[in-house]
């Protein structure tokens, strides 16, 4: 695999292959339009495949309105780039009749070179799988056995009460530069929630000799998404090594759960007829990263943060555990738990109780609770017309409660471009909060 390092890095969202796909798709949609060059095929069949197209798109549309697999529209240019896909696989249909197989076997390859631009101009729009890696789903750079990461060291240092781990930590010249990423199964031994393998990031630190009790950072993904969004999408292990290799060696353990249980699927970050998820990420991750990690023991330097769906639950978690969960990161979330309306969410999710959502609904919490030990890192897009209103509702909300809010703004809009963008700003934060730095 080494060998095709060059290819699997390359970039999806800028450079040399994206342009090419781009504009190859553009060519091949060409291609497929100059499939025949008969009247009959410009004034019936075009238009006919170009009304198909529109009434597919309008059918996935209403689709989307109707279920709302996830609570947030498409936005337009996303919403183009399938109605390409959709032309170029109806064009490929009503001019497959009457052909030669080598027409067809160009005009096939030509449709799918379509759909694989359409493919990556939606993912230019969110930034989900930056590189060829990413979106084969290779292992990540830097991955390695888990029982390398689960063996436990012979001495385990921790910082001075009243001190940051920094003041006292001396990093070892032989420190690898580089962290480590590994997957692992975390049981879901209380909660019974049907959870996929999880994900680690280690700090260099984490392998010194004498081991440095670090804080923990539970981060999750978006929806629908899957554990190793943060390691796609957000490039966080090359993010947590810059600021590890700025800070000899130090930075949090990053535990990536996953609190979706599949790829499509909203349990809402909460315990509901939907799943326990809420009893799997407070209870079951955290009880066995204490087991099977030598980490900072003291609950006040955990935190749990998340984009979109994952700030959303980020804000639940903090509100609802404040114990175990006192620092939280909201990066674009949602003012709660939703499947897009109100009436569905709670339908759902405890059978139209009212009250019994109202119990974990983390506005009402906090309306009702005082969090004068915890604190929150928001962020959210400038150009995030859906996300910036409920990010302000939060930021006040979690102010009048006691906590302690840093609200911030980023240029763009509900992408990974932000996110990226803001993580290194909330390390740095996070690393304060959670004992590491002064």
């Amino acid at each position: 695999m080494r060998n095709w390092q060059w290819f699997t890095g390359l970039s999806l969202l800028q450079g040399p292959l994206h342009w090419a796909i781009e504009v190859g798709s553009l060519v091949a949609l060409a291609a497929l339009l100059a499939l025949r060059r008969t009247r009959m095929w410009w004034t019936r069949w075009v238009p006919l495949a170009g009304v198909l197209a529109v009434l597919l798109l309008a059918a996935v549309w209403l689709w989307l309105q109707v279920t709302k697999p996830w609570p947030d529209a498409l936005p337009p240019v996303v919403l183009a780039w399938v109605g390409a896909g959709l032309l170029a696989v109806v064009l490929l249909a009503v001019g497959w009749r009457h052909q030669r197989w080598r027409v067809r076997g160009v005009a096939l390859g030509a449709a799918l070179l379509v759909v694989v631009g359409a493919a990556d101009g939606v993912n230019t729009a969110y930034g989900s799988f930056p590189t060829v890696a990413s979106a084969l789903q290779l292992p990540p750079l830097n991955s390695v056995p888990v029982g390398s990461v689960l063996q436990r060291a012979h001495r385990t240092t921790a910082a001075v009460p009243g001190r940051p781990l920094s003041a006292g930590w001396r990093s070892p010249t032989d420190l690898p530069r580089h962290g480590s990423v590994t997957e692992v199964a975390i049981p879901a031994a209380r909660s019974g929630f049907s959870a996929r393998p999880a994900w680690l990031y280690v700090p260099p630190a984490y392998f010194a000799r004498t081991r440095p009790l670090l804080p923990v950072l539970l981060l999750i993904g978006g929806q629908p998404g899957t554990p190793r969004n943060w390691l796609d999408g957000g490039g966080l292990a090359e993010m947590v090594d810059a600021w590890a290799n700025a800070h000899g060696g130090l930075a949090p353990v990053v535990v990536m759960p996953d609190a979706l249980g599949g790829t499509f699927a909203n349990p809402l970050c909460m315990d509901s007829r939907l799943g326990r998820s809420d009893t799997y990420l407070a209870r079951d991750v955290v009880a066995w990263v204490r087991s099977a990690l030598q980490v900072d023991p003291r609950q006040a330097h955990w935190a749990v943060g998340g984009i979109s769906f994952g700030g959303t639950c980020a804000l639940q978690l903090a509100v609802a555990h404040p114990d175990v969960f006192p620092t939280f990161i909201d990066f674009s979330g949602q003012s709660g738990p939703t499947l897009g309306t109100h009436a569905r969410t709670v339908a759902a999710a405890f059978g139209g109780d009212e009250a019994a959502f109202d119990a974990v609904d983390p506005l009402h919490e906090l309306a009702t609770r005082r969090y004068p030990r915890s604190a929150g890192y928001l962020t959210v897009g400038a150009g995030d017309h859906f996300y910036r209103p409920q990010a302000l509702e939060v930021a006040r909300a979690t102010r009048a409660a006691g906590m302690s809010i840093m609200y911030t703004v980023q240029p763009g809009g509900h992408a990974w471009s932000v996110w990226r963008s803001a993580f290194p700003h909330a390390l740095s934060w996070l690393g304060s909060r959670t004992g590491i730095t002064p």
